[in-house]
């Protein structure tokens, strides 16, 4: 099974006043193409950092991430946005979906970052509203996000997510703010989809239970893998 994204000797670390932070400090590894990856650890150990920096959305201090062989960091600006626009999918733990647009605009927002976009506009939003009907909220369509339940929220995060037909999803605590129900719900839908669409998924989680329904797990301790 090939790679389809590689993390080589990432270091990532901030400065806290006089002193600096090593969140990262050396972490390597291969992801699978079409393969589900957990990557758990302790609070601070670096798992959504991470999770963030293979996902190109924060620079590693030191270190690459290839894309399918292409060095993401050291790619320009432009060239970076397109790749996470058509090939990344990110699920936040918090959700961030925009309180002042409806559900469905919320899920079609990356389609509108696309060349030719405002010319398939009716194709665009058939697809927002055909991912809304998959993860069962498609009579929430026009409801504002802070009239969804937190699990319904997640629902539309990962909707969002699957918007422009990725290869890539990456789910930060998808079930940290959920109650076990929810949360169980919402990790059948994040499975059937990714087989569903031949995603390659990386979860980030400090949930054991979680990490076992994937078929590779990484454990990070102090900034580094263990075991």
């Amino acid at each position: 099974m090939s790679s389809l994204v590689e993390a080589l000797d990432i270091r990532r670390s901030y400065a806290v006043g006089a002193r600096t932070l090593e969140v990262l400090r050396g972490v390597s590894l291969a992801i699978d193409e079409g393969g589900s990856t957990a990557i758990t650890g302790m609070s601070g150990a670096g798992k959504s950092t991470l999770l963030y920096i293979l996902a190109g959305l924060d620079r590693p201090t030191s270190g690459r991430v290839l894309y399918r062989g292409r060095d993401l960091y050291a790619a320009g600006d432009r060239e970076r946005s397109a790749i996470r626009a058509q090939k990344i999918g990110f699920v936040f733990q918090a959700y961030h979906l925009l309180p002042e647009l409806t559900v469905l605009e919320n899920v079609l927002l990356p389609g509108l970052s696309l060349a030719g976009a405002f010319l398939r506009g009716a194709k665009l939003r058939a697809r927002a509203e055909e991912l809304l009907g998959r993860v069962g909220l498609a009579e929430r369509a026009l409801h504002r996000p802070n009239e969804l339940s937190g699990g319904e929220q997640q629902r539309v995060a990962l909707a969002r997510a699957l918007m422009n037909g990725p290869e890539l999803l990456l789910a930060d605590e998808p079930t940290g703010n959920l109650d076990s129900q929810t949360g169980e719900d919402i990790l059948r839908y994040l499975f059937e989809l990714a087989t569903e669409k031949r995603l390659t998924l990386v979860i980030v989680t400090h949930n054991e239970a979680v990490a076992a329904r994937c078929r590779r797990h990484v454990a990070l301790r102090d900034g580094l893998p263990v075991g």
